[in-house]
Parts: structure tokens; sequence; C-alpha cells
């Protein structure tokens, strides 16, 4: 009934996020063949687009289950699109999401689309909202390892299975961080329909600084640890090993330089 309310135009996938999709086609298709002089350089540009696609389709689920929810508004803003432009921050949804992948290899949440909370009836519906996003991540990763848990990677290539590794990894963070309840995170916004006025008061202060918090958390050499144990604990369990994940960070910081075991024929 809700997406009736909506225009077609509405829904009409961009073509910012086509070029996005074939870009990452294209930089797929090199690291998988090898067409690249410089391996490294395919992979970068590889995985950074399908972060960038999946940056795109977690801020879509937001706004898709706020949709049938009963928040209408989300197709006139343009959030329905899958066009990061449309982003009621872009800098802090695209931008610095990229930027903390380069700098650190790590899949940090980035901003997020408007939702007209007061639209939405029922506790169940709005942590719903909040939850689409990171289980977006979750899918992805999921998707990213199927050929380990599966055990097809028999004819994948080195290059091509590394990255879709350090794909994976950046996946399972962005999962883990964004359900974290700490406030201005999604994880917060799944607990904050159950909890009193009171405390939504008392917490809303913190709202913009809960992304700060974490950040400064994971520079703890003790918490960094912690975290990256446990995002190899899942990828294990998904069935990556610690090698294909690491080589596919080493290969992402090309300009770095590329451990010998990690290295890859051009």
């Amino acid at each position: 009934m809700t997406t009736a309310t909506t225009r077609h135009g509405d829904r009409r996938v961009s073509p910012v996020f086509v070029g996005i999709v074939t870009v990452t086609a294209v930089t797929g298709w090199a690291t998988w063949t090898g067409f690249a002089a410089q391996p490294g350089v395919a992979v970068f540009l590889f995985v950074t687009a399908a972060w960038i696609v999946s940056l795109c389709l977690h801020e879509y689920a937001h706004a898709r289950t706020a949709l049938h929810g009963g928040d209408i508004t989300v197709g006139a803003k343009g959030y329905l699109t899958l066009n990061p432009l449309k982003y009621t921050h872009a800098l802090l949804s695209v931008v610095l999401p990229v930027l903390f992948v380069i700098m650190g290899g790590i899949g940090l949440p980035g901003g997020a689309v408007f939702i007209e909370r007061g639209r939405i009836r029922g506790r169940w519906r709005h942590s719903l909202i909040s939850a689409a996003g990171p289980l977006t991540n979750a899918l992805f990763a999921a998707v990213c390892t199927a050929p380990f848990w599966l055990h097809a990677l028999d004819g994948v290539p080195r290059g091509f299975r590394y990255a879709l590794a350090f794909l994976a990894l950046l996946q399972v963070t962005a999962a883990i961080l964004n359900f974290l309840p700490v406030p201005g995170l999604d994880g917060y916004g799944v607990i904050e329909p159950w909890l009193s006025y009171r405390v939504k008061r008392q917490v809303e202060p913190f709202a913009p600084f809960g992304l700060l918090f974490v950040f400064a958390l994971l520079y703890l050499p003790a918490v960094n640890h912690a975290f990256f144990d446990a995002v190899d604990a899942i990828l294990r369990g998904l069935g990556v090993d610690v090698l294909s994940s690491d080589c596919g960070y080493w290969l992402y910081r090309f300009w770095e330089g590329t451990p010998e075991g990690c290295l890859v024929s051009p």
C-alpha cells in the first residue's frame, strides 16, 4: 500500500548508482583476469567501488523499510533511487567511510538517510528500520564469502579471492560497529524505542559524538585487538582464512608494498 503512494520516478535506479555498479563490474573483471599491470590497483578500485555499492544498499534498506513502515516521504527525497548524492550528508555517508577504509582498512559506518519517525507507528517498526542497514552489510558479507563457505574456490584467481576476503572483512566490521548500542549508530536506534523517555532525553546530547567515540576506542590497542579477533572469528566461521583477508588488505594498500606471500601474477 505504501509503495503505491510514491511516484515511479522516485523509485527509478539512479544513473549514478548504475555507474558505480559498472565500475565495480569492470574492475572486478580486471582483478579476476589480471588485466591490470599492477594487480593492487585493480583490487583497490574493485573493493572501493563495491564498498560504495554496499553503502548505497545499506541506506536503501533503511529507506525502503521506513517506506513500508509508514514514512512515504523517503521517495520524494530520492532515497529509493540508490543515489548516494541524495543522502542527508553525502560527505558522512560516502566520503568519510571510503577514507576510513583507505586509511585503516576498516568499515566504519557513515551518515544516514533522514527518516520522519513521527509517521511510523509501533516500536518494532522503528527497531526494524534501524536494523535494516547493518543486516544488509551482514548479507553482503555472506555473498562475498559464498565461494569460501561453499568450498567453490577452484578456478578463482588468488587476487580476486583476496579482494573478496578483504571486502567481506569490511562488511563484517561495518555490521558489528553499526549494531553497537551507541547513540548515533544503528544499534542504538534498534533499542531506543524500548527505552524510557527519561533515558532517551539523557542520552540525546551524546548522539552526535557516538561515531567519534567508537573511532577513538578503536585506537586503543586492547580494544582494537579484541575487535579484530572477533572479526577474524566470524570470517573463519564463513570459511575465510586470515591469510586471505590480510593479503586482500595489503593488495588494497598497494602503495605500501605487498608482502611476498601475497603477490599475484599481473
